[in-house]
């Protein structure tokens, strides 16, 4: 019966012992899972906020860079305005310019040449020059024979100038029409102008926006 006892004795303290020992196991094992489920979450939580902070800077960089482009778009825009508003500004003062070369002395010279480019341009034998009240005062027969005789010696061909019978120009500058009034030249100022108007722009471009080369080096 002792015997027995002392069996069941030893039988018991070795399942505690066992039990403890897998409990200390079961123990060790759950805090591994813990350590190595923590370290997990400790990534995904470090990947989460680096995701998020990428993220937000190409949130900061796309939204830098849709301000950027808005900001040159608009300085662009009054560069422009601004351009456009000195081209036009030029241009008054050129028409000034020239209305106020009537009254000079070598203003003769001018109409001249106007005369001989619309007549070369015209290409006819026969022609009557038309202008404002003050040039058609200028438009003398010499005048008008120093014309020919440049035309003449430029083309090869006789050419007949005469003053015209209708009214005055109400513009600045020469109107030639052929004598059976089917054709004629406009070489007013402001048809001029717009005639130039592409290499009157890029004077002034070059004048006024360009670089200058010695701010460039």
């Amino acid at each position: 019966m002792e015997s027995v006892e002392k069996g069941s004795a030893a039988l018991i303290e070795g399942i505690q012992a066992d039990a403890l020992t897998q409990r200390e196991e079961i123990i060790k094992e759950a805090a591994t899972q813990a350590a190595e489920k923590r370290k997990y979450a400790d990534k995904k939580v470090d990947s989460i906020l680096k995701n998020a902070q990428r993220k937000g800077q190409e949130q900061a960089d796309s939204i830098k860079r849709k301000a950027l482009s808005q900001v040159e778009l608009e300085v662009k825009r009054q560069a422009l305005r601004f351009r456009d508003r000195l081209m036009q500004d030029v241009m008054a003062q050129v028409e000034e310019k020239l209305k106020s070369m009537v009254k000079h002395k070598d203003y003769s010279a001018v109409l001249i040449d106007w005369i001989i480019e619309a007549a070369l341009g015209l290409g006819v034998d026969k022609a009557q020059v038309n202008a404002s009240s003050e040039e058609r005062r200028l438009i003398t027969e010499t005048l008008l024979d120093q014309a020919c005789k440049q035309v003449n010696t430029r083309t090869g061909k006789t050419v007949q100038l005469s003053l015209a019978d209708a009214k005055p120009l109400d513009a600045q500058g020469i109107l030639l029409t052929a004598a059976d009034g089917r054709v004629a030249f406009n070489n007013q100022v402001k048809t001029r102008i717009m005639r130039n108007q592409r290499a009157i722009h890029q004077l002034i471009y070059e004048a006024v926006f360009a670089p200058k080369q010695e701010e460039q080096l």
